[in-house]
């Protein structure tokens, strides 16, 4: 398996900030999902994050949000003039508060494309031609520019997604509209009742697991249990994780997470995709931004 994402093309943020108007944001059932027109900035790959932090109303008086929020890509789409990129939000706290409330000519102060993209199969693994993709909750973002990047590709892929309940689902229909989609809830409102690992378990048993390569984005235990399930199984995967991030390029450290084999990397550089085999453990502690 590649470490740090070595077999992906990793696009390179231009110098800088810079101020994108808000172009879209609707509610997509718990979420919301928002639009920012980049008119010079680079397609990124997928599993690359962007610093945000919105012009107006954002550092109050009581510093509540202060420092910009990371946000994995869910979409970006050539269009005149430039790209059209969408995020997906889930209102938890003042940042995210904030992102979730953007109205249509707003600006938002944006760094990137930043950090290490998803590999892809057969740069995970030699054997493996097709992918399977585990989101749960705000984590299905990422997989959704994966998805249609590897389609680009014409690398068959299936699709697995979790939610808590429906209060806290979204994107399905704005991300994932145009594939097949299994889907999990713990509340049982919608698909199979219980963990998208469930419907993952029945797919490593299958014969055909070993020519697959997963790719997962979710909470922690969500993540750890994808990670302990592949190396139980023998199959390749990568974690896109998150980190408390107060830059987003490497400087402050505070995304630092421990390594397998001793040492740390800095999340938002060596990562925020990572190898399953890189790490002891998906569990890091403080993950969430709000």
């Amino acid at each position: 398996m590649s470490g740090n994402g070595a077999g992906a093309d990793r696009v390179l943020a231009p110098f800088g900030r810079r101020a994108l108007e808000v172009v879209d944001n609707h509610r997509s059932d718990g979420y919301r999902l928002f639009s920012l027109r980049d008119e010079d900035g680079p397609i990124p790959s997928a599993g690359q994050f962007y610093m945000l932090a919105a012009r107006a109303r954002w550092a109050q008086r009581d510093e509540r949000p202060f420092l910009p929020r990371a946000f994995s890509v869910a979409d970006a789409v050539e269009e005149e003039p430039g790209l059209r990129l969408d995020f997906l939000v889930d209102d938890v706290g003042p940042g995210t508060a904030r992102l979730a409330g953007l109205e249509p000519g707003e600006q938002v102060w944006v760094n990137g494309p930043l950090g290490r993209p998803f590999s892809t199969p057969r740069d995970l693994a030699p054997g493996a031609a097709g992918a399977i993709l585990v989101g749960g909750g705000i984590g299905v973002a990422p997989l959704a520019i994966l998805r249609r990047q590897l389609a680009d590709r014409g690398v068959p892929t299936r699709i697995l997604l979790g939610y808590r309940d429906r209060e806290h689902s979204g994107g399905l229909d704005d991300l994932f509209a145009c594939c097949e989609v299994r889907v999990a809830t713990e509340d049982g409102h919608a698909g199979h009742k219980g963990y998208v690992t469930d419907l993952l378990a029945v797919l490593l048993e299958g014969d055909e697991a070993g020519s697959a390569a997963v790719y997962s984005c979710g909470p922690p235990p969500m993540l750890e249990a994808v990670r302990a399930m592949c190396e139980a199984s023998g199959v390749a995967c990568e974690l896109a994780m998150e980190s408390p991030m107060a830059c987003g390029f490497g400087a402050c450290f505070g995304c630092a997470l421990p390594l397998a084999g001793g040492g740390y990397m800095r999340l938002c550089v060596d990562g925020p995709v990572v190898g399953g085999d890189q790490i002891e453990t998906a569990l890091v502690a403080g993950s969430g931004h709000r």
